[in-house]
């Protein structure tokens, strides 16, 4: 039971009209830590009870039992309860170091499958930049629902369909030459792809030759369909090293090409009950009640669209993996556009429409410029990856030249860097990046948060003290207790980040518990041979195993030593 719990319990005795879940919902922590550890406000209750909030709180207290706290006092308006340090502390304490890798675990899932869609690059195009907010957050919300009891089914639905792909097999038709595309596939393949969407303005029959070409893909053609493979498989190819130094698996590679062998029953669906309307020669699905535009299903030309294959799709993930959620992690820009998705599975009279949920996120520019693969400016998401491996390798040269794995600890804190920085800000938010800021060991970075874990890891190291079940816990002082209450607190910020689909949360979280214990470690002699030294290395190992699993949850390594 966790502290607002029993503090909900001990007021429903006196409050019995509320439930303790209402009363829960009410308690707060106090900004200062001089007027306890939470504080119940009565306001809410003048109204009912026809009192003051003041005299309300002077009437409760008289009538709790307070045996289990340290004191229990009124402040105006509030009850303030102060909790007893040392045993709440101890029990804190020993949840983490008993079970470190579940601390803060709930079962809010009950092991009900949840689909997360994310990354989804274009085939046939390298990863940029602009793929990494896409790909961590989805990563990290995976995580976070797998620490609270979901199924996480990993899905990158690859852009390998569409008249972009059969403007890229005119380009190729018109220009390119295999060998030219062996030296460097996904370049030279970008590069053809670039040229003909510029060149397009003065040559408006490229954009019909390449509807041409996908209307070849879309009825079997196999030129086409041989051009595909071999776009989609030296894709696939280059991504998955991306995807290997970020250590992101996927359960399903599955695509628009396979969405789109699929449409048939979904179209049938459509048509069965009467839902498609003919306009201008294409046909439609009319969502004129939901103050939306129409679903494009079928355009003139007898093609399909991105909404005719979201659609089968989303009737096969339903079926083949059950899900209680449906977790699309793609831009802000198309929250329109799920709307539309949710409001046609309505029409076709689904009831779970509603478990789609479209997870937006902010866009990403590099020190202060947008990027657009149309243009040709994007930003290779590996060659990051590498560079920040660099910044972080000369670093480590300059802090710890013997570090025996340096290699290794130079990748855990050059990725872990690239992806802190942008879990770090609120999925919504625009985030602008600049590898020099990011890969700084000082400051709201990855690395500051990684070093401040393996300094407790050298600080244990030199106690040399691992086995804490026969250290008498509640030997802690008021320093330690604000850091072992704010460890207390991990389950609910775990679930607040579940809730809002937000690793920001977590993010958020680790840096302030590292700083926390910075400056605890700044103005405490830890190692002091006292009665207290046990108990203070207990805190410090909580600390580093609570870092530890929060950089996880991030898809971030730590580090033992830096």
């Amino acid at each position: 039971m966790n502290e607002q719990a029993q503090i909900a319990m001990t007021l429903q005795t006196v409050l019995p009209e509320l439930s303790v879940a209402e009363i829960e919902s009410k308690i707060e922590r106090p900004k200062d830590s001089n007027n306890g550890d939470f504080a119940f406000p009565t306001f809410f209750l003048a109204k009912q009870l026809h009192q003051a909030p003041q005299a309300i709180a002077a009437d409760l207290i008289a009538k709790l039992d307070t045996s289990k706290y340290e004191k229990v006092v009124q402040a105006g308006p509030y009850i303030n309860f102060y909790m007893n340090q040392g045993q709440v502390g101890a029990d804190i304490l020993k949840a983490i170091l008993a079970d470190p890798a579940n601390y803060g675990r709930r079962d809010l899932g009950h092991n009900a499958p949840a689909s997360v869609e994310f990354s989804s690059p274009n085939i046939a195009k390298p990863m940029g930049m602009g793929h990494l907010r896409s790909t961590m957050i989805g990563e990290s919300i995976a995580r976070i629902l797998e620490k609270e009891h979901y199924k996480p089914i990993r899905i990158d639905y690859l852009g390998d369909w569409g008249t972009q792909f059969g403007k890229m097999m005119a380009a190729y038709k018109m220009w390119g030459s295999e060998e030219e595309v062996a030296k460097d596939p996904i370049n030279v393949l970008l590069s053809y792809y670039v040229r003909i969407s510029r060149e397009a303005d003065e040559h408006p029959e490229y954009d019909d030759m390449g509807r041409e070409w996908f209307a070849k893909l879309e009825h079997g053609d196999e030129e086409a369909w041989q051009l595909w493979r071999w776009f989609r498989s030296i894709s696939l190819e280059r991504f998955q090293r991306v995807y290997k130094m970020l250590d992101v698996n996927f359960d399903s590679f599955n695509g628009e090409a396979f969405s789109a062998q699929k449409m048939g029953e979904s179209i049938q669906l459509l048509r069965d009950k009467k839902l498609l309307k003919k306009s201008q020669g294409a046909e439609i699905v009319d969502l004129e009640k939901y103050d939306l535009p129409p679903l494009l299903i079928i355009k003139s030309n007898g093609t399909s669209t991105y909404i005719t294959r979201d659609i089968a799709t989303a009737l096969y993930r339903k079926r083949m993996f059950g899900h209680a959620k449906s977790l699309y992690v793609v831009g802000a820009e198309q929250e329109a556009y799920f709307n539309q998705l949710k409001a046609g599975l309505k029409e076709m009279g689904f009831n779970w429409y509603d478990q789609i949920e479209h997870i937006s996120f902010g866009l990403m520019s590099i020190n202060g410029q947008k990027m657009s693969t149309r243009k040709g400016n994007t930003v290779s998401l590996e060659d990051v990856l590498n560079d920040s491996i660099d910044l972080a390798r000369q670093q480590i040269a300059e802090k710890n030249p013997d570090l025996a794995n340096a290699d290794e600890v130079a990748k855990q804190v050059g990725v872990g860097a690239v992806i802190f920085h942008d879990l770090k800000n609120n999925r919504r938010n625009a985030v602008d990046f600049n590898l020099d800021e990011v890969v700084k060991f000082e400051g709201e970075t990855g690395p500051y948060v990684q070093y401040s874990r393996a300094r407790a890891e050298s600080i244990l190291r030199k106690g040399g003290l691992r086995d804490f079940s026969q250290v008498d816990l509640t030997k802690i002082g008021a320093e330690e207790w604000e850091l072992v209450s704010f460890m207390g607190r991990f389950a609910d910020v775990i679930q607040r980040a579940a809730d809002n689909y937000d690793p920001s949360v977590i993010a958020k979280y680790a840096l302030e518990l590292a700083k926390r214990f910075n400056r605890y470690y700044a103005h405490t002699r830890i190692l002091v041979d006292d009665e207290q030294r046990d108990a203070r290395l207990a805190v410090v190992q909580a600390i580093s195993h609570v870092l530890k699993y929060a950089l996880l949850m991030l898809d971030i390594k730590a580090p033992d030593e830096m």
